[in-house]
């Protein structure tokens, strides 16, 4: 499924099978989520894109050939592909998210899981346990590593008091996450609707954004050591910074763009704001594991990949719940 050009509908095109090259291999794709990120391809957001391009970067499937110079993979070994596209291997920082030498990010400067089959860097392939279902475990490849890792360097510790701002497609998951990590789990979200559903994914506390300040309520609550901000309005991020307690972190995982935070919400609490990338292929098969071993579930409604404009438009919608995901082969 092909977007020709930006502001284009998905398409379907018929391709040769690609061959892998040098440290690639080919992925018989199983199923795709449909993330958020994928508008920036669809509505070409992000400089220096290349059309056309098969979006699709929350990947599970088997490998079903493989390049030159790939050690350590089989034929048949099931894979996930997130966001992170690959790194060169060279990096000594353990800072490989950042490569400089292998730029890009899969679905998005180069095609992804939209399809049968795909190309994949081997760095960037995680092991899938084998009693996970592709289809319902996809989402774990993106939401799932993005919200996982943020709260694993969020420096809080278990008991300390975590706020998830917004109960949707990344909330929902953090909620979780967040429970199954020990955290004192605080679920903000706008009215009353969600917080049945926050209470049973393991949230002690809820906090209706609409009735009350968010961040005097959970200063009332004694300060949160760090908020999960997976919503996409800056308006409410930035209304809920006064909430961190004294060394607390806002990890913003949500895009929003400009942010503006009051330092005076910083400096007395030596508090602070920072941005969180998803993670690498290690990082996806911690999530996957953890997930697997704590019974971490994404809610998700399911397509097949001749319905990808469809799975696309429900989940700009905002109505899905909670994830979209592409059902493409057994």
């Amino acid at each position: 499924m092909v977007i020709a050009q930006p502001g284009s509908r998905l398409r379907v095109e018929e391709r040769a099978l690609p061959e892998p090259a040098r440290h690639e291999v080919r992925i018989r794709v199983h199923a795709c989520g449909v993330c958020h990120s994928d508008s920036m391809v669809a509505q070409g957001h992000m400089p220096g894109l290349v059309y056309p391009r098969i979006p699709g970067h929350e990947v599970i499937g088997a490998i079903d050939a493989i390049g030159a110079d790939v050690d350590g993979w089989q034929v048949g070994t099931r894979v996930g592909v997130g966001w992170h596209s690959g790194a060169c291997g060279h990096c000594r920082h353990g800072n490989a998210f950042a490569c400089e030498n292998v730029q890009g990010a899969t679905g998005i400067t180069r095609d992804g899981g939209y399809a049968t089959h795909m190309l994949a860097r081997a760095s960037a392939l995680a092991r899938v346990p084998e009693n996970m279902d592709s289809v319902e475990s996809a989402p774990l490849l993106c939401a799932g590593i993005t919200t996982f890792n943020a709260l694993r360097h969020c420096g809080a510790r278990p008991g300390d008091l975590v706020a998830v701002h917004g109960v949707g497609g990344l909330g929902h998951l953090a909620i979780q996450f967040a429970a199954r990590q020990g955290f004192r789990t605080v679920a903000v979200n706008r009215g009353r609707e969600k917080e049945p559903l926050a209470r049973s994914l393991g949230a002690q506390d809820y906090i209706d954004a609409e009735r009350s300040d968010p961040a005097g309520a959970l200063q009332a609550l004694g300060g949160a050591t760090a908020i999960i901000a997976t919503v996409t309005s800056a308006e409410s991020m930035q209304g809920i910074v006064g909430g961190l307690g004294v060394n607390g972190t806002m990890m913003v995982i949500g895009a929003v763009g400009a942010l503006t935070v009051n330092s005076l919400e910083l400096l007395g609490k030596r508090a602070a704001v920072k941005g969180w990338y998803s993670g690498t292929a290690v990082d996806s098969e911690d999530t996957l594991h953890f997930s697997q071993r704590n019974q971490v579930t994404s809610m998700n409604e399911i397509y097949p990949l001749e319905q990808a404009q469809t799975a696309y438009e429900r989940m700009m919608s905002g109505k899905a719940r909670f994830r979209v995901v592409l059902k493409v082969g057994d």
